[in-house]
């Protein structure tokens, strides 16, 4: 009977960690779990809410009251916040930024992390995040950080934002994402970055398919 797997995949914004966890998820008959939209649900409610993203006490509080899950409608992974879909709501660049933000704060990052180890306990499943290999499950099976060059990871974003009719300039979107890149990275609270043991994956030049393939094959070799 091959091994029941957590697998870990970190990496910035634009790397395509949702198109290949998803993928990869898929593949092997597991779980996917996009932990960088439990944030930006966060970030929603409580922007909707009037809390200003440094109100480390209002957040805390706001936590104790959002009810965020996960379903699955028409293959297609789905977050609500009580009986309401956002899962549009939350792929803005200002929920993004917002995100970033609140994700520095312990009260947040706090009851984000129990909520996806209780997702985890099951396992044979695929989180995608920025910590998720470092803090939320230092000892995951399998971690990979997925990176590609900055330029290649906004024009990702562009024509990613684009096609879901958001008009914005290039330009925007690449000064947006180098922001988000400096405050993941420099936040004290769980920085983005590879785990000691992570297996690097750099997509700049190779495509999803081949991304995903290799994964797959780390995946075998350790489910065997």
């Amino acid at each position: 009977m091959k091994k029941e797997l957590v697998i870990t995949i970190d990496g910035p914004s634009g790397a395509g960690k949702t198109t290949v966890s998803k993928t990869l998820a898929a593949r092997i008959g597991y779980r996917y779990i996009d932990t960088g939209a439990l944030y930006r649900g966060i970030a929603l409610e409580t922007q909707e809410r009037g809390i200003a993203a440094d109100d480390e006490e209002a957040m805390e509080a706001a936590c104790l009251t959002i009810d965020l899950r996960f379903k699955i409608e028409n293959g297609d992974l789905r977050l609500y916040s009580g009986t309401r879909d956002i899962s549009e709501l939350i792929r803005t660049p200002e929920i993004s930024m917002r995100a970033s933000a609140v994700s520095a704060l312990a009260p947040v990052r706090a009851f984000l992390t129990v909520l996806q180890r209780r997702l985890g306990e099951e396992r044979s499943v695929v989180f995608e995040g920025r910590d998720m290999g470092t803090v939320v499950f230092p000892e995951a099976d399998v971690k990979f950080f997925l990176d590609a060059d900055t330029e290649i990871r906004a024009e990702r974003r562009y024509l990613e934002l684009k096609a879901k009719g958001q008009d914005l300039d290039f330009e925007d979107v690449k000064k947006d994402l180098i922001t988000r890149d400096a405050n993941d990275s420099s936040r004290k609270l769980a920085p983005l970055r590879p785990a000691e043991d992570a297996i690097h994956v750099d997509a700049s030049r190779i495509g999803i398919d081949e991304v995903v393939e290799k994964m797959a094959k780390v995946v075998a070799e350790i489910r065997a």
